[in-house]
This record gives structure tokens, C-alpha cells and sequence, in this order.
């Protein structure tokens, strides 16, 4: 189909001129003597794109902008004419017009003018698409009240500038409900920049907040933007903030109090524009008293508390989220969609989750490729999700071998070993998980197996 464009004119011959025009060079054209014949015309026919006189009489161009925009935001409207002035240009502008055209009119710069407005209008509309698109990844799946409740409190504090500190469990969804926030924000066409700030060495997270400039420290060979300078204009997300030195947290309360920041090495200070928003998996009352974080950052970051409940709290979200994780999967493998049994479900609804959601999908993921079948039962549920197939090793000779030994020690050494491989062998080798299960290390379980 060819765009639709409605000349709006009170001179039959400047309508005549442009529609002779604009049809050969393949453009639907439809046309109006006055504003409130215009209105009409776009109400019946949804042309892609307007001209419109400023002079005309009764209803004017401006005001036929502005009931254009109040009903039609997103039609993109030019504005011609022949008294052209700055103070009819500016308002035309304020009122949201796209571009000014003056009488008489250039055709070449007609045509530019028109492709350039419905080139602008298709990245709104890609634009509004890949919003739309990251709100429903980012979304928050379950209907449970826990999550209504959390749903109201993200939708009160999004449109405000205010400080967010999102406190909850590892794996409930800080970092979503984050992304979310910034989504619904003023600001969600500007960057949305993450910095883990447990994940970056002590020594190179002032660096990474603020920037640096060449030479300003050993190994510092070039110039270095911080993220917030990255983050200008959108949002800065620091994610586990807990984990802060008390030396950088000082340099962040200097900086969110100044709004203002140098880059390490420079003397030249920068403006800060960024909606901070902040998270943490610890207890960060219990970190104050301890003396290890900074009361006076913690307010001015706590402006908004926003608290993620745990999964075991919102237990009728999980078979929600099982059908949601199973739908992700099988999308994106481009395989049939896998089910699972009630019996398989009911187990799960049962498990305390303390890797909350980041658990269940890792799960979801392990069990829609090991699991052949397209229903997922409970005989296919492992351990320890599944009690009823956690039983010990039957005692062979590997075992009564304990007793044969004479020192106490060197039995405890023999038995720590087989319980270890015994579990890793019930997390199918994930020996993260064995060690979470058993309440040690992963350094701990690794360095006892390199000895076996």
C-alpha cells in the first residue's frame, strides 16, 4: 500500500499542484478545504501523513494541530505556509509539528519532508514494538497477591525521579523488576545501565561508577567513561550494593547529594543525570549496625523501599511460571511444547525454593532437554525436588570398608569422600548445588574431590 497524505488548504490551486504531484510519485492523496473538514478526513480515511495550511479561515492550522495531536498523537503533521514568521514556526513546534514548510513551496523539499516524517514515524512505531516487546520479557509473570501487591508498588514508583531500593532473596527478580521500573518510567528511551557491584574488584568499581582519564593510575591507558556518564538521561542500576566498601559508598553519597561527579584524574566536574536505582540481598539494617554500610547513603537510597517476596511466598505463581518458563523454552529451541503431570506439578508447588524463580527456570531448562517425553511426570523430577527418590546407596564392600579401618580419622576422610561424590551425583554433577545442599563451598567440595 502507498502512504495516504491529506493536504489541508483553503487554495484549490496549491491542493490541485500538490496532488498532481504527489500522485505521480506514487502517494495516495486525499485533501481538505478547512480544519474541520480535515478532522473528519482522518477520522474516515487514516492518512499516514498531513499538510496543513497555518492561514485558514475559521479553524486556523494551529488549532487544527492541536486537535490533530490531542486525538492522533502519532500522526506526524508538516506545516505550511506564506507568511511564515518565527513566532507561527515555534508554536507550530510546541503544538507538535514535525517540520515548517514555507510558500512558495520547493517540491523537491516537499517530498524530502514527507519521507523524512514517515521515516520518523516508522522508528516511533519499531520503537513502541520493542518497548512493548521488553515490558512482557521483563514482566513480572504470577497473579498471586504477593505479586499484585508488588505490581501496584513498581506502577506508583516508576513515573517518579525518587531513589529505588529493591530488597529480596537471590533469584527473586531484583534485576526485572528494575528493568520494569525503568520501562514505565519518565525516561524509558534513555539507557538503562547495569554495574553488579559484588561482581567488580574494590580497586576498579570508583573507576567504573565514575570513569577515568588516561594515566590516572597504572594500567589506565586510555580514557574511560563511567556508567554514569553511560547512564545519562536513563537509569543506573547497581545491583547488590550491600557489597560496597564503605570508602566508594562515601564517594557515592558525595556524588547523589552533588548530583554532580569527576572522572578519577580530572578536574573538570561533570553534571549527573540518572534515576538511581539500587538492590541488595542483604540486610542492610543488620549491615549498619555491623558498621559496614553508610545509614546516611542508605536513606538517600531507600527513598522508595520496594521489597521482592520469595518464591515459597507465592507458591500459586508456580505453575504459572512452569508454563511460561516450558513456552520460553520450547520457542526458543523451536521444539513442541513440553507439560508437566499434576503429580510433577503438586511436587514442586511443595519445594521450598531457595533459589526462588532463577531455580525453577534452571530446572525447567534441565527438564525440557533430559526429559524425552513431552509430559514431564514425577518419576522424571529429580533429586532433591523429588523425596521419593532420594534413598542412600545400598552398603556394599565400598562401604564396609569403613569399618575395616582402624583410625577414627581416617574413616571420617573415607566417608566425607563418598558422601560427596554421592551428592554431586544427585545434582547430576552440579556441584554448586551439591555444595548448597550440603551447607559447605564450592572451593571446599572441589579441592576435596581433586584429592580422590
Amino acid at each position: 500500500m502507498y502512504p495516504a497524505v491529506l493536504i489541508v488548504d483553503d487554495e484549490a490551486t496549491i491542493i490541485d499542484s500538490l496532488e498532481g504531484i504527489l500522485s505521480d510519485d506514487g502517494f495516495e492523496v486525499i485533501h481538505a478545504f478547512n480544519g474541520y473538514e480535515a478532522l473528519k478526513k482522518i477520522d474516515s480515511h487514516s492518512p499516514d501523513i498531513v499538510l496543513l495550511d497555518i492561514w485558514m479561515p475559521g479553524m486556523d492550522g494551529i488549532d487544527t494541530l492541536k486537535e490533530i495531536k490531542q486525538h492522533h498523537p502519532s500522526l506526524p503533521v508538516v506545516m505550511i505556509t506564506g507568511h511564515g514568521s518565527i513566532e507561527s514556526a515555534v508554536e507550530a513546534t510546541k503544538s507538535g509539528a514535525f517540520d515548517f514548510l514555507e510558500k512558495p513551496l520547493s517540491i523537491d523539499k516537499v517530498i524530502l519532508t514527507i519521507n523524512n516524517a514517515l521515516n520518523f514515524r516508522k522508528l516511533e512505531e519499531e520503537n513502541r514494538y520493542l518497548r512493548k516487546k521488553a515490558i512482557k520479557k521483563n514482566s513480572i509473570t504470577g497473579t498471586s497477591p504477593a505479586v499484585r501487591k508488588l505490581y501496584g508498588e513498581i506502577m506508583t514508583a516508576a513515573p517518579t525521579e525518587s531513589s529505588i531500593l529493591i530488597t529480596g532473596e537471590n533469584g527473586t527478580g531484583k534485576e526485572m523488576v528494575a528493568r520494569t521500573i525503568h520501562q514505565f518510567s519518565r525516561r524509558p528511551e534513555g539507557p538503562f545501565i547495569i554495574i553488579n557491584c559484588a561482581a567488580i574488584p574494590e580497586d576498579h568499581l570508583e573507576s567504573e561508577l565514575f570513569g577515568h582519564e588516561k594515566g590516572a593510575f597504572e594500567g589506565a591507558t586510555a580514557k574511560n567513561r563511567g556508567k554514569f556518564e553511560l547512564a545519562a538521561g536513563g537509569t543506573l542500576f547497581l545491583d547488590e550494593i550491600g557489597d560496597m566498601s564503605i570508602s566508594t559508598q562515601a564517594k557515592m553519597l558525595r556524588a547523589l547529594e552533588s548530583k554532580t561527579f569527576q572522572r578519577i584524574g580530572a578536574s573538570r566536574t561533570l553534571h549527573m543525570n540518572v534515576r538511581v536505582i539500587t538492590s541488595s540481598n542483604k540486610d542492610l539494617d543488620a549491615e549498619i549496625k555491623e558498621g559496614r554500610f553508610r545509614e546516611d547513603l542508605f536513606f538517600r537510597l531507600n527513598v522508595i523501599p520496594i521489597h521482592v517476596p520469595p518464591l515459597r511466598e507465592r507458591r500459586d505463581d508456580i505453575p504459572i511460571l512452569v508454563d511460561f518458563f516450558l513456552s520460553q523454552l520450547a520457542e526458543k529451541s523451536s521444539a513442541p511444547k513440553k507439560t508437566l503431570s499434576e503429580e510433577a506439578l503438586k511436587l514442586l508447588t511443595q519445594w521450598h525454593w531457595k533459589g526462588n524463580v532463577r531455580e525453577l527456570k534452571n530446572l525447567m531448562e534441565r527438564l525440557s532437554i533430559m526429559v524425552e517425553n513431552d509430559v514431564i511426570g514425577k518419576n522424571d523430577i529429580p533429586a532433591p525436588y523429588n523425596p521419593e527418590i532420594d534413598n542412600l546407596p545400598e552398603i556394599d564392600d565400598g562401604h564396609t570398608r569403613l569399618f575395616t579401618m582402624e583410625k577414627l580419622d581416617q574413616a571420617k576422610a573415607a566417608f566425607e569422600m563418598e558422601f560427596i561424590h554421592f551428592r554431586v551425583d544427585r545434582m547430576n554433577g552440579d556441584l554448586q548445588a551439591a555444595a548448597k545442599q550440603m551447607g559447605t563451598s564450592l572451593n571446599f567440595i572441589k579441592k576435596r574431590i581433586s584429592k580422590s
